[in-house]
C-alpha cells in the first residue's frame, strides 16, 4: 500500500486488531514464546521470554536463529540444527539448552518446539515454548508430590470444596473412612460421621475463613461403617487452597490431612486412668490405716474408689450361719456421697439370677446393662433410680465368701468393661480384708 492511497471510509481493515489480539496473547502467556520461520528468521517473541532472557522483543524480532547473542558461538549450528530439524517431524520435540542472556549469564532451559505448516501444507516455520529448567523441574516435583499424596501417602488426604464436600479422596482416606474413593465424592460429611462432624466442619470453615490452624487438632469421631459405629481419634492438619491465577486469593477448598491417632491416644488414656487408680488405692489404704472401726476402713475404700470409676456402690454381706445378702453399706440417693452404713439387717429379696448372686456362684466378677430408657430394670434389681449400668464384684478373705460389693453407673457413663472388673477386685480385696478383721474382732455371731 502506498503512502498516497486513501482508504475509502467505510472500509475497516481487519489485519491491525487481529496482530494486536495475537501480540496480546502471546504477551499474557505464563511460557517464553518465540517463533522461526522457513529460513530461521525470529517472527515473535513474547514478554516472558524477554524477562528469562532480558532481550526486548524489538531487539530479538528479524534475527536469523540465535548465533551471536542469545547462545554460544560454539552451539549455535548445533541448536539451530535441531530447531530447524523440526519442522520435517510431527508432534513435539523437547530440547534442552544453555542460552546466554543480555547481561551475559548463561541459563538452562527446556524448550518445546514443534513445525508449523502453510495453507499450502508445506513448513512454513516452527514454533518454541521455553522455561527456565529449575522452574520446571519446581513444577513436575509439586505434581509428583500431589501425585504421591493421592496414591502412596501414609495418611489420609483429602480435598474438600468451599461446600465442605470432599472433591478428591486418597486411598488412605478412603479405607479410613470405610467407604470406596469415588462413593465419598459429593456427600456431606454428616453422612459418614456421626458424631465429631461439627468440629471438623467447624476446623473446616475456619481454614476457608482465617486460613491454616496454627498446629494440628485432634478430633474424635464416630463413624458409620457396614459393621457398626466406631470410634476414632484423627490428627488433623488443614490448609487452604486458594488459585494461582486470580489476582485476589480465591479459597478453592481445603486440604484435610489426618492420621488415626486412636491406639496411642487409648493408650495413653489407659495408662492415666491406671496411674489415677493406683493413686487412689495408695491414699485410700492410708485413709483406712487411720481408721480405729475395720468396718470405716471398708466405706474409705469405696469412697476413694468411686472417684472418676462409679456413680453409687453398695456392700451386701453374707451374715455368718446366714445365706441371704444383707445391705451392709450404701452411698446415698439421688445425689452422691459418702458411703453410709445400714443397721437394719434385713436379707435382700435378689431374685434368682440377679447379677449379685451370680457373683457369689462363681466367685467373681459379673457385668450387667440395661436400657436407658427402662426404668424398671434398676428397680427390678433392687438398685437406685438411673442405673444402667452394673459391676458386682465377690468378697473373699480366707477362702471365705464374705459378700458382694456393686459398683453402679448412670446413662452418662459407658458400660463396664473387663480392665474395670480388674480394677474392681483390687478394691473389693481390701474391702473384703478389712470386714473380715471386723467380724474377727465382733467375735462369734456378727
Amino acid at each position: 500500500m502506498s503512502a498516497s492511497r486513501i482508504e475509502p471510509e467505510h472500509e475497516q481493515p481487519t489485519e491491525q486488531p487481529t496482530s494486536d489480539l495475537l501480540a496480546a496473547l502471546l504477551d499474557g502467556m505464563d511460557a517464553a514464546l518465540c517463533a522461526f520461520d522457513a529460513d530461521g528468521v525470529i517472527t515473535h517473541w513474547n514478554r516472558e521470554a524477554e524477562r528469562i532472557l532480558g532481550w526486548t522483543p524489538e531487539e530479538a524480532v528479524g534475527r536469523r536463529g540465535f548465533a551471536g547473542w542469545a547462545v554460544r558461538s560454539a552451539d549455535a549450528g548445533e541448536v539451530q540444527g535441531r530447531l530447524m530439524a523440526v519442522m520435517g517431524v510431527p508432534g513435539r520435540q523437547v530440547h534442552e539448552f544453555a542460552l546466554l542472556r543480555k547481561d551475559g549469564g548463561r541459563v538452562l532451559v527446556r524448550m518445546q518446539s514443534a513445525g508449523v505448516r502453510g495453507a499450502d501444507g508445506q513448513p512454513a516455520g516452527i514454533y518454541c515454548a521455553f522455561s527456565e529448567v529449575h522452574a520446571q523441574i519446581d513444577l513436575e516435583r509439586a505434581i509428583a508430590l500431589s501425585e504421591a499424596l493421592f496414591e502412596d501417602a501414609s495418611w489420609g488426604v483429602v480435598l474438600v470444596d468451599v461446600d465442605l464436600r470432599p472433591t478428591v479422596v486418597n486411598a488412605h482416606a478412603a479405607r479410613a473412612l470405610s467407604a470406596g474413593r469415588s462413593t465419598l465424592l459429593g456427600r456431606p460429611l454428616g453422612e459418614l460421621i456421626l458424631q465429631g462432624v461439627d468440629e471438623l466442619e467447624g476446623a473446616l470453615h475456619h481454614v476457608l475463613a482465617e486460613g491454616a490452624l496454627p498446629a494440628p487438632a485432634e478430633i474424635w469421631v464416630t463413624l458409620r461403617t457396614a459393621e457398626g459405629e466406631r470410634r476414632r481419634c484423627w490428627r488433623c492438619g488443614f490448609l487452604r487452597l486458594a488459585s494461582p491465577l486470580a489476582e485476589e486469593p480465591v479459597p478453592l477448598g481445603v486440604g484435610w490431612l489426618f492420621q488415626d491417632v486412636t491406639e496411642s491416644k487409648e493408650a495413653a488414656q489407659e495408662a492415666d486412668r491406671l496411674r489415677f487408680r493406683a493413686n487412689q488405692l495408695h491414699r485410700a489404704s492410708h485413709a483406712a490405716s487411720e481408721c480405729e472401726d475395720p468396718m470405716e476402713a471398708a466405706t474409705s475404700y469405696l469412697d476413694y474408689a468411686l472417684a472418676g470409676f462409679a456413680d453409687h456402690a453398695l456392700i451386701d454381706l453374707v451374715p455368718e450361719g446366714g445365706t441371704r445378702l444383707v445391705r451392709a453399706a450404701a452411698t446415698p440417693s439421688p445425689e452422691p456421697g459418702p458411703t453410709l452404713p445400714y443397721a437394719s439387717g434385713i436379707p435382700l429379696r435378689y431374685a434368682a439370677g440377679h447379677p449379685a448372686l451370680q457373683a457369689v456362684e462363681r466367685i467373681g466378677a459379673v457385668r450387667a446393662s440395661g436400657a436407658a430408657a427402662d426404668t424398671g430394670w434398676a428397680a427390678d434389681r433392687l438398685w437406685l433410680p438411673g442405673t444402667v449400668h452394673a459391676l458386682c464384684v465377690v468378697l473373699r478373705s480366707r477362702g471365705l465368701t464374705l459378700g458382694v460389693v456393686t459398683f453402679l453407673r448412670g446413662a452418662s457413663r459407658a458400660a463396664f468393661e473387663k480392665p474395670d472388673a480388674v480394677y474392681a477386685e483390687s478394691v473389693a480385696v481390701r474391702i473384703a480384708a478389712a470386714v473380715d478383721l471386723a467380724r474377727a474382732l465382733s467375735g462369734p455371731g456378727a
